[in-house]
């Protein structure tokens, strides 16, 4: 896979898929509570090093498990809570998060990726954001989907390159980890 080269500055905008990419997924389950959560290797660094680079960074992150009544949105505010703390303390920060509730199927908000809603959001809330000056860094495809949906840059993050080989036209570059992919920057 050959790989667009990027120059990025304060006027790019990182999104973030947040399981898988920012930290540890739990196969078959959900993140619920904060003793679940755990950064992937690095991830904290490459925040802080994407903070220095980009001009904003958002979490764009399906969480249906708050629709299969798994966890609450309370739940969920508290490891992202967790999170932001965790961050803060190396010098990192995300600018905002947005999740969606919705089920996998359920279209009513248009807010689960591969739908652009959250995208929309973070718009209208940072009305500088460019999404052609904008990098979406997933695990899977839906957000590469959600990606190419709005011209944006896509990385796939997988220790496996079987899957990115597959979906060629859908991921820009793919890397290990969001550590090895900003450490390239």
């Amino acid at each position: 896979m050959i790989s667009k080269p990027l120059i990025i500055d304060k006027s790019w905008t990182l999104f973030l898929d947040r399981d898988g990419v920012i930290n540890v997924k739990l196969e078959g389950d959900y993140v619920k509570k904060i003793e679940e959560f755990k950064f992937t290797e690095n991830a904290v660094k490459a925040i802080a090093k994407a903070k220095q680079l980009f001009g904003k960074i958002v979490v764009v992150t399906n969480q249906q498990g708050i629709a299969k009544g798994l966890y609450t949105e309370e739940d969920l505010n508290k490891v992202h809570d967790f999170m932001q703390t965790q961050l803060a303390k190396e010098n990192a920060r995300i600018d905002k998060i947005y999740f969606c509730p919705a089920l996998n199927g359920d279209n009513r908000y248009n807010c689960r990726k591969p739908d652009i809603g959250m995208a929309l959001q973070a718009k209208n809330d940072f009305p500088e954001i460019d999404f052609s000056k904008s990098v979406m860094v997933g695990d899977s495809m839906s957000d590469m989907e959600f990606g190419r949906k709005l011209g944006m840059y896509t990385v796939f993050i997988a220790e496996d390159s079987l899957k990115a080989n597959k979906n060629k036209d859908l991921i820009d570059t793919h890397h290990a980890s969001l550590f090895n992919f900003i450490q390239t920057l």
